[in-house]
């Protein structure tokens, strides 16, 4: 054979995968273990796709959406709403949907990246870059889950104090543990109790919506600031760039290129691009209806805020807005009942959410670690990690510690996130556009353009924002002169290391080839030399399995 003849090419079987091929060659050009895409005649599996609706075609992609959707619907969600719109009013509602539309445009490339190489985000990033790169990517995307994490957690915490008057910290406790709880449960049933969840948080936004239909605001004014950028008033910057950090959610990219590997996908061009449809689609209609329960948060609050007949008691709880008080925003609506719906509310949010952590958690530390750990184990490590500073916080600060925790979480933390997007941004961008890896199923050029100019433009002004506070509150601050100048010493060589951490992202050329001709392959790993030997390694492909080690992810083939 060619390849032997060469003697560059290593043939091995990736125990994840059954029937499927894997080849990794010696080139100077480094080579890592690819996913083949076979080479089919279409006309049959054309046929036999023909024999289903469309519509239960689409049923089997279900899923992975919407549980990645959850997360842009978190009690930190929630709270940046909220404060954006007793702040802002309706200002800032074009920040809800530039960020919705981008994060749309990024979850789509997450799962196609998925679905057209077989591995997910963070497996690609450990084969692609040198070891010392990757473990500061899985830190900084353990960074992220822990960011995300804190307002889920502590949100939870205080549904249970609001239903049950427990302490805080007790309900932060319960919290990690009906997680762990519910992600075991998983085997013997878990649609249901996903379905459950859904449900709840579906009462949320009926809640909201029927709240929004009560206070009637103008809709002039809702599609002004849908469509009409404006940055006005004490604090809308930092404002729209936490409102900007809590839709857009790093961790999610590496989660929702995991997720869609649970289905089982023919593995022909046809195949996947069937697939990248379906999830694409799945993707929008998850997100949009997640765009408008943001949407109605900040309009029935900037609504009632506004209000001129707004009372002296409700006026002070709309200039100190938190998830502890925000039940009064549905009084309209649920009366003397209100507190106990809005905690029903919270809890079904703060619950699911707290799932969809874990799982980004499980798989970032899968991908970039290839940890070998059992599942339950790998959870409880990425559950604890996550849950120790709104643990530590609440026991020592109690429930106002953990208040201030939240809104720092909610406004602040949102920062921290936009300000580690750009490392499982780039990457992904850099994959789902690069042919060795995607082979025909590469982004078009109206999508890398479209993709990049976003990504570079909220890139920018997070850095812009952040370069420009810090220097601010340097200039600005009552430290003594000696202690400031120790802080610029100290930030602006790590600000400088960031701008170029970001700029070798960006420059770097992918050097790992992932995708191989599966035309030119046969079922090992050599070049074929026959129509017959051909045939032979095509017939294995008929239906390639998913992934073992996401089997068990519990959505409806």
């Amino acid at each position: 054979m060619a390849a032997d003849q060469a003697g560059k090419e290593v043939v091995g079987k990736d125990p994840s995968w059954k029937g499927s091929n894997r080849i990794a060659s010696l080139n100077d050009v480094e080579h890592q273990p690819a996913f083949c895409a076979p080479h089919h005649d279409d006309k049959h599996e054309l046929m036999h796709e023909k024999e289903k609706p469309g519509w239960k075609k689409f049923m089997g992609y279900i899923g992975p959406g919407f549980l990645v959707s959850m997360a842009y619907l978190d009690p930190g969600n929630m709270e940046t709403d909220l404060q954006a719109g007793a702040n802002h009013k309706y200002e800032l509602l074009w920040i809800v949907l530039i960020g919705m539309v981008f994060a749309f445009i990024i979850q789509s490339l997450s799962a196609k990246l998925g679905v057209a190489t077989g591995k997910h985000l963070s497996e690609h990033c450990k084969t692609e870059y040198p070891k010392y790169v990757n473990y500061c990517l899985w830190l900084l995307a353990e960074i992220a889950v822990i960011a995300a994490d804190i307002p889920e957690v502590v949100g939870t915490a205080f549904a249970l104090n609001i239903l049950f008057h427990i302490p805080v910290w007790t309900g932060v406790l319960i919290t990690g543990l009906s997680t762990m709880l519910l992600l075991g449960l998983q085997k013997y049933g878990v649609r249901k109790l996903e379905a459950l969840i859904t449900f709840l948080v579906f009462i949320m936004a009926a809640c909201y919506f029927a709240e929004l239909a009560y206070v009637k605001p103008k809709a002039s004014e809702v599609l002004q600031g849908l469509f009409v950028p404006k940055l006005k008033g004490d604090g809308a910057t930092g404002d729209a760039i936490a409102l900007l950090g809590a839709l857009i959610m790093p961790h999610n990219l590496f989660l929702h290129s995991a997720l869609v590997l649970s289905r089982k996908v023919p593995q022909s061009v046809h195949g996947i691009q069937s697939a990248c449809k379906y999830f694409f689609l799945e993707s929008g209609f998850a997100l949009f209806i997640a765009f408008l329960i943001n949407l109605s948060l900040v309009a029935v609050s900037g609504s009632i805020c506004s209000s001129e007949n707004l009372s002296k008691e409700n006026s002070e709880h709309c200039s100190d807005l938190t998830l502890n008080n925000a039940h009064f925003l549905l009084k309209n609506v649920l009366g003397k009942s209100s507190s106990t719906i809005y905690a029903i509310s919270l809890l079904a949010s703060g619950q699911s959410s707290t799932i969809t952590g874990t799982y980004a958690g499980q798989y970032i530390m899968q991908g970039f670690l290839d940890m070998k750990m059992k599942k339950w184990l790998r959870n409880f490590v990425t559950r604890c990690i996550a849950i120790t500073p709104s643990l530590v916080v609440s026991i020592i600060g109690g429930p106002a510690g953990a208040g201030k925790l939240i809104i720092v979480a909610s406004l602040n933390v949102q920062m921290i996130l936009s300000f580690e997007l750009p490392f499982s941004l780039i990457p992904l961008l850099k994959f789902s556009s690069s042919e060795t890896k995607m082979g025909p199923h590469k982004n078009s050029i109206f999508i890398v353009i479209v993709s990049w100019i976003l990504g570079l433009l909220i890139i920018g002004i997070n850095v812009y924002y952040l370069s420009t506070g810090f220097v601010n509150w340097l200039l600005h601050n009552n430290l003594p002169k000696v202690g400031s100048i120790f802080i610029g010493i100290i930030v602006f060589p790590l600000m400088a290391m960031y701008v170029a951490a970001v700029v070798y992202l960006t420059i770097r050329k992918d050097r790992v080839v992932t995708y191989v001709d599966r035309s030119k392959v046969d079922q090992f790993g050599n070049h074929a030399q026959s129509d017959k030997e051909l045939q032979a390694s095509e017939a294995m492909d008929d239906e390639v399995p998913y992934r073992e080690d996401l089997a068990d992810i519990p959505f409806p083939e």
